[in-house]
């Protein structure tokens, strides 16, 4: 026994250990990918269901239709009467809609600013009181003046009329029915939604003059389109990367599908073949929308209060009209009616991949926090290594069994501490100026940062170089803390918003290998593929390669930050950016031991 504690003893200090972490750090890199890869596959994922028994998804008979199309026809030419008008003049004809029907009305002032742009506006909204209910819960009806396009939701709003006028005249809601009316799908519903749960600030946001109970589920109408459709698009994404309950989604698409003979889709892939490769590709579009943590509709705003809500796209050209489209929207207020307690049986946390196909947490959660743990494998790994330097004299026995010689070193932890929490904390420069910068200097400001960026580490390498005496240790210390900082900020952000966890941290891998160098080449090289991976040229690169421009992606990153609470901004220039600075830094070092070996 004592024989193998002795030789366990002896390889622990054989530094031909060390070599090892390297191999397993780029091992966790690669599983990590190809598990993500391998998600779309039958044996990984898995046909979605209803967990709440009480939902019952199109076991009930709809009867919207008939005489109502004539009353969403009236509505929607009240509707189109009123296009140009002002917010208070729309608001002042819809307060009368809601009134002659019989339902309490309030009106709510709003007023944002971000990136020197004011966005302000009144809400008007309505309550249905359920005719068996205690005022304890409620359904909301979002119908948005204009969608997140800017496109005049004329058909939504004279639908979701409509629909409140018909919901008006059953005896069967167990639930209140609240219809919202903001004049924008972006700030609008995010004022009210704040409103509602006491969670705005009073200077920019009015309180609402009535309430209703604990809000159930949400649903929201993006109907700027004219004539028949074929489908509807189901817009699920929230703020922060947050979901819905599957639950509501499984329902919407099993009411869509099973009883009104209507297709569904989900994250613009209008044609579906449930094969591979749509799957995949359906999968990556949710993680890209996820990972943006942007609000993509109205529902957005509601999430973050644990208020299940979904935005419903009539898509195509077909056979459906406004009714089939009501009586989808009815189905869905009448199974949330028959909840006996708040969605909660179903994933939170899943990747959509089809209308009918899923993975949970359980399943893609590792490929994250395989990408987190290579940072920290290498954080410890530099550590361990800079408690050691080698010997240059290696004992006749020791050159026997062939195995070099380390000694311990005392770790000079000041100067790497210090650079590291100084790099950090100048994250909340760049946030605070992409925040708070007008919209027009935005794109110059960001092309200069990003040039500011890229020569930092040249001008600090070269000012503590000639101030400082940087040793090896220096630098393995430096490389240790950053990695370790970013392995433990990516597997805790990994929990809640996964996508933004993997992006940043396949993104950020290189940094796991980077390491001073004698070599010119080498140095001028590994450097060059940092530059190409910083945040300031992949924000640029992926305004090129979208549809967006610069100004646009940075305006709603600042409106993401000001408005709807977004951490994306947080993350990119707290976490991934000071790791960068550090991590191109320690690839242009020269250590002091190399320069003597060199000479």
């Amino acid at each position: 026994m004592s024989c193998v504690i002795a030789g366990a003893l002896f390889a622990r200090r054989d530094p031909r250990l060390l070599k090892i972490p390297p191999y397993l750090s780029l091992l966790c890199i690669v599983v990590g990918v190809a598990w993500l890869f391998m998600l779309p596959l039958n044996e990984y994922s898995r046909r979605t269901y209803i967990s709440e028994n009480a939902l019952l998804p199109g076991q009930v008979h709809t009867y919207f239709g008939g005489s109502d199309q004539n009353v969403f026809r009236a509505y929607r030419h009240e509707v189109s009467a009123l296009e140009n008008s002002t917010n208070a003049e729309v608001n002042d004809k819809l307060e009368s809609i809601f009134r002659g029907i019989g339902l309490k009305v309030g009106r709510q002032n709003y007023t944002y600013h971000s990136s020197g742009n004011t966005y302000s506006g009144e809400n008007v909204y309505a309550i249905l009181q359920a005719p068996r209910g205690d005022a304890t819960e409620a359904i909301v009806l979002v119908a948005a003046w204009r969608n997140v396009k800017g496109e005049f939701n004329r058909n939504g709003l004279a639908l979701a009329l409509a629909l409140t006028r018909y919901f008006k005249r059953w005896s069967l809601w167990s639930k209140d029915i609240i219809l919202v009316v903001p004049p924008d799908s972006r700030s609008g519903t995010q004022a009210w939604a704040d409103a509602y749960h006491d969670g705005h600030d009073s200077s920019k946001v009015a309180s609402l003059p009535i309430k209703s109970g604990a809000l159930q589920g949400a649903v929201a109408i993006d109907y700027p389109q004219e004539g028949r459709f074929e489908g509807v698009h189901i817009v699920y994404d929230g703020v922060n990367g947050q979901l819905p309950n599957l639950d509501l989604i499984n329902s919407v698409v099993n009411i869509a599908s099973g009883q009104m003979g209507m297709g569904s889709t989900i994250q613009e892939m209008w044609r579906h073949s449930d094969k591979y490769p749509d799957r995949l590709k359906t999968m990556l579009r949710g993680m890209l929308n996820q990972g943006l943590g942007h609000a993509a509709g109205p529902h957005s705003s509601f999430i973050p209060y644990h208020v299940d809500a979904i935005t419903i796209q009539p898509i195509g050209n077909g056979w459906h009209d406004e009714m089939g489209l009501g009586r989808l929207i009815e189905g869905t207020f009448r199974s949330l009616n028959n909840l006996l307690e708040h969605l909660h049986q179903s994933f939170f946390f899943y990747l959509l991949m089809h209308k009918e196909r899923f993975v949970s947490i359980g399943t893609y959660l590792p490929s994250a926090m395989l990408i987190a743990a290579n940072f920290t494998i290498m954080a410890i790994n530099l550590w361990i290594r800079s408690g050691h330097e080698d010997e240059l004299v290696t004992t006749a026995d020791k050159q026997e069994a062939g195995t070099p010689s380390t000694t311990a070193a005392e770790r000079d932890l000041v100067l790497p501490l210090g650079f590291v929490a100084a790099v950090h904390f100048l994250g909340f420069v760049p946030l605070f100026i992409f925040s708070h910068a007008p919209a027009t200097f935005l794109e110059p400001i960001h092309h200069g940062f990003t040039i500011f960026t890229v020569a930092a580490p040249f001008v600090a390498s070269h000012v503590l170089a000639s101030q400082f005496t940087l040793r090896k240790q220096h630098y393995q210390l430096l490389s240790s803390f950053s990695l370790l900082c970013l392995g433990m900020f990516l597997s805790a952000l990994a929990t809640l918003n996964f996508s933004l966890a993997f992006l940043v941290g396949l993104l950020s891998t290189p940094l796991s290998f980077a390491q001073p160098t004698q070599s010119l080449v080498m140095r001028y090289g590994y450097s060059a593929i940092l530059t190409a991976l910083s945040p300031g040229v992949v924000v640029t690169s992926a305004s090129l390669l979208s549809a967006l421009g610069l100004d646009v992606i940075l305006q709603e990153a600042a409106f993401g930050w000001d408005v709807w609470g977004m951490y994306t901004p947080l993350v990119i220039w707290c976490v991934w950016w000071p790791a960068w600075i550090v991590g191109t830094f320690v690839v242009l070092g020269r250590p002091v031991d190399e320069k003597l070996k060199s000479a």
